[in-house]
C-alpha cells in the first residue's frame, strides 16, 4: 500500500468482552467450514453415484486448487485497494455468500433440473454430471472468495498482539463447524424434516449449508466495523488494471520476505499431504465400511451415498471433537511467537511456584509443535494401506486431528505477525510489541488503536495479498495432489465405483479386490508431509 493511503474511521466489532468479540469476529468462518465439510464429505461419493470414475473425480477437484489459485489472491488485491463505505472484506463476502447458497441448492436439486429440460436418458445422465461438476466449480469459486476475505478481515482488525488469539479462534471456530456438520451427516435428517428439505440426506444438507452460511458471515458483517479506504494515494489505470493486479501479484509472490516465504514453503509440502484427507477421507472410510464391515443388507441398500456419507460423518464426528478440544486446549499448552520473549515474570503463590516453573518452561512453542504435528500426521498416514476395519480408520483420522488444529492455527499465527511486522517497519519503524493500551474499550466495542494517516498502523493493510499468496502455496500443492491421486486411481481402480455407481450403471460391475487406491494416495502424501516437518523446524533459524 502506498504511503500517501488515507482512511477513514477506527475498526470495531461489538461485545462486551474479549471472548464475545473474537467469537464475533469470526463467526463467518463456521458457515465457512459448514460449507466446506458438506461439499467434502458428500461430493466425491455423490460423483461416483453419477457413473464418473475415481480418476476422473480427481480431476474435478482440480475445481479445489484452481479456485484458491485464482480467487484468493485476485480478490485479496482486489479488496484491499477497495474503497467501499462497507469496508474493504464485507462486500466479497456478501456476495460470494449469495452465490454459494445458490450453487449449493442446484448442486442438490441436480437431476430435477436436468430432468425438465432434458427426456433421453443418456443424455441426463451426461448433462447431469455436468451440471454437477459445474456446480461444484461455482461453489469453490465463490466459498474461496469468501473465505480469502473472512481471513483477512481478522487479520485487518486486531493489533499484533491479538493476531495468534485470533488464529486460534477462527481454528476453534472452523472445528465447531465441521463437528456441527459431521454431526448432521450422521443424522438421518429426514427422521427429523421428513421430506421438507428435500427427499435425500444430500439434498436437506445443501439447503442447511445454503442457509447456515448466509447466517454466519451476516453475523460477523453485522459485529465488524472496517475502517475505510478513502484513497490508496496513487492513480490505478483502469485499462490496464487486470494486467497490474496480475503483475503485481506475480512479482510479490516472487520476492517474498524470507520468512513468509519459509511459511508459504511450508504450506506447500504440507498441503499435498492434507489435501488427499480432506477430499476422499469420507469415501475412505465408507468404502472400508462397505469391503470389509457392512451386513449383507446393507451392501444392497438403494441409498448407499446417504450411507456412506452417515458412516463417514460418524467417523468424522470424532475427528472433529478432538480438533475442537484441541484449538481450545493448545493454546494454554503452547506457547505462542508473541509471548516467546514475555516482558514480565508470572509470579504463582510461593507453594505452587516450583510447579508452575517446571511446567512453563518445559511448554513447547508454537514452532515446535507444528514441526512434531507434521511427523504425526505424517506417522498416521504411513499406516493407511495396513488398514482392514473402520474403526482402524477412525483412529487414524482421528489423531490425524491434532495436527489439523495446528495446521488451522499456525500458519495464519505466523504470516499474521509477519504481515503486521512488515507494516511496523515499512516507513523506518522498528517494530515494536504492543502494550494493552491500543485497546480502547467504549460502549462495549472494541476500538483498536489504527492510525488513519499513513500505513505503519497495528494492522497489515496488505493482509490480502500475502494471505492470497499463503494461499497460492495451500493450492499449488493440490495439484500435486491431484495428479498423484488421478495417476493412482487410473493404475489401481479404472472402473466405475462398484459401491456407488449402481444407480447409474446397474449392469457393471466391478472388483474390489486390490489395495485401497485411497490408502495408497494419503501413504504418497504422508512422505511430503515428513519435508513439510522439515521445512518447519529450519523456520527459527530465518530471520
Amino acid at each position: 500500500m502506498a504511503q500517501g493511503a488515507s482512511w477513514s474511521g477506527q475498526p470495531s466489532i461489538k461485545g462486551s468482552t474479549e471472548s464475545a468479540r473474537m467469537a464475533l469476529l469470526t463467526a463467518s468462518l463456521i458457515g465457512v467450514s459448514f460449507t466446506w465439510g458438506v461439499e467434502m464429505t458428500y461430493c466425491t461419493p455423490y460423483l461416483l453415484q453419477l457413473g464418473l470414475t475415481k480418476s476422473r473425480v480427481s480431476l474435478v477437484w482440480i475445481a479445489g486448487p484452481l479456485s484458491g489459485l485464482i480467487m484468493q489472491p485476485v480478490v485479496g488485491i482486489i479488496a484491499d485497494r477497495s474503497t467501499s463505505r462497507w469496508g474493504r472484506r464485507r462486500p466479497f463476502m456478501v456476495v460470494g455468500t449469495a452465490i454459494v447458497s445458490v450453487s449449493l441448492l442446484v448442486l442438490g436439486w441436480t437431476k430435477e433440473i436436468v430432468s425438465v429440460f432434458v427426456s433421453d436418458p443418456e443424455t441426463r445422465k451426461s448433462v447431469t454430471i455436468g451440471l454437477a461438476v459445474l456446480s461444484i466449480y461455482a461453489v469453490d469459486f465463490a466459498i474461496n472468495a469468501v473465505q480469502a476475505s473472512c481471513r483477512s478481515l481478522v487479520v485487518d482488525t486486531l493489533p499484533i498482539q491479538k493476531q495468534g488469539l485470533g488464529s486460534a479462534w477462527a481454528a476453534r471456530m472452523g472445528a465447531m463447524a465441521s463437528i456441527i456438520g459431521y454431526a448432521a451427516g450422521a443424522t438421518k435428517l429426514n427422521s427429523i424434516f421428513g421430506n421438507t428439505l428435500g427427499d435425500t440426506q444430500f439434498k436437506q444438507l445443501t439447503v442447511i449449508a445454503a442457509l447456515a452460511l448466509p447466517l454466519a458471515v451476516g453475523i460477523t458483517s453485522w459485529a465488524v466495523t472496517e475502517r475505510v479506504l478513502i484513497s490508496t494515494g496513487k492513480e490505478e489505470e483502469g485499462s490496464n488494471g487486470a494486467i497490474k493486479m496480475l503483475t503485481h501479484i506475480f512479482r510479490t509472490a516472487t520476492h517474498l520476505p524470507n520468512r513468509i516465504a519459509a511459511i508459504c514453503w511450508i504450506q506447500f509440502w504440507a498441503w499435498i499431504g492434507y489435501f488427499p484427507l480432506m477430499f476422499y477421507s469420507t469415501t475412505w472410510i465408507g468404502e472400508i465400511y462397505l469391503r470389509y464391515d457392512a451386513p449383507a443388507e446393507a451392501k444392497q441398500s438403494q441409498d448407499t451415498l446417504g450411507q456412506i456419507g452417515r458412516v463417514g460423518s460418524m467417523c468424522l464426528i470424532i475427528s472433529s471433537l478432538i480438533n475442537f478440544a484441541s484449538s481450545i486446549m493448545l493454546p494454554w499448552f503452547v506457547i505462542s511467537p508473541e509471548d516467546e520473549k514475555r516482558d514480565f515474570t508470572p509470579r504463582p503463590l510461593a507453594s505452587l511456584a516450583p510447579l508452575v516453573v517446571g511446567a512453563d518452561k518445559r511448554r513447547p512453542t508454537l514452532l515446535t509443535a507444528w514441526t512434531v504435528s507434521h511427523l504425526v500426521f505424517a506417522g498416521s498416514m504411513l499406516m493407511a494401506p495396513l488398514v482392514s476395519s473402520v474403526r482402524f480408520a477412525t483412529v487414524l483420522i482421528a489423531i490425524c486431528a491434532v495436527p489439523g488444529a495446528i495446521a488451522g492455527w499456525a500458519p495464519f499465527t505466523f504470516i499474521g505477525i509477519e504481515i503486521n511486522r512488515l507494516g511496523s517497519t515499512s516507513n523506518g519503524h522498528a517494530y515494536r510489541r504492543l502494550s494493552t493500551d491500543s485497546l480502547e474499550l467504549e460502549a462495549s466495542t472494541l476500538h483498536l488503536n489504527h492510525r488513519t494517516d499513513d500505513s505503519h498502523s497495528s494492522t497489515g493493510e496488505l493482509s490480502g495479498i500475502y494471505l492470497g499468496i499463503l494461499n497460492l502455496f495451500t493450492t499449488l500443492p493440490q495439484f500435486v495432489g491431484t495428479f498423484i491421486s488421478w495417476i493412482v486411481f487410473s493404475i489401481l481402480e479404472p472402473g466405475k465405483s462398484p459401491e456407488l455407481a449402481k444407480e447409474a450403471h446397474p449392469d457393471e460391475h466391478h472388483s474390489t479386490d486390490g489395495p485401497n487406491a485411497i490408502a495408497v494416495c494419503f501413504f504418497i502424501g504422508a512422505l511430503s508431509v515428513i519435508v513439510a516437518s522439515y521445512a518447519t523446524n529450519r523456520l527459527k533459524y530465518i530471520r
